[in-house]
């Protein structure tokens, strides 16, 4: 574990990093949304400008992961990122399901090697 989780929390910043910064700088050319409540869904996001908002998450979070600093604080503002694009593969577009799952286990693993800075969520309050 001592090895895996800085790889893992790098690979989760770069990737992060990497999508957070294509909402603003649209380097990645982007396929047009998807037919059905999908699209509706895209289309929605995008119109109201709540794409920006997840996109600069994304690439504070992710810059967090790989600054190392504040990993914990990163963890958090992608944690309901990750749950949304889970939820959106799951419902509605389970074509890229397999890529939100390899997200999802890199941050559940980084989220285990820093499960210290979190232990006051859970814990029994007596």
């Amino acid at each position: 574990m001592k090895i895996t989780a800085p790889i893992t929390r790098i690979i989760l910043g770069c990737v992060f990093v990497f999508f957070g910064l294509n909402f603003f700088l649209q380097f990645l050319h982007m396929p047009p949304p998807p037919s059905g409540p999908a699209g509706d869904f895209v289309k929605a996001l995008f119109v109201s400008h709540y794409l920006y908002a997840v996109g600069a998450l994304q690439l504070v979070g992710g810059v967090l992961c790989l600054a190392g600093r504040f990993v914990p604080l990163g963890l958090t503002l992608l944690g309901p990122v990750i749950v949304n694009i889970l939820l959106f593969h799951i419902l509605l577009n389970p074509a890229g399901l397999p890529l939100a799952i390899v997200v999802s286990v890199l941050a559940l693993i980084v989220l285990w090697h820093h499960r210290a800075a979190f232990a006051g969520l859970v814990k029994s309050g007596a």
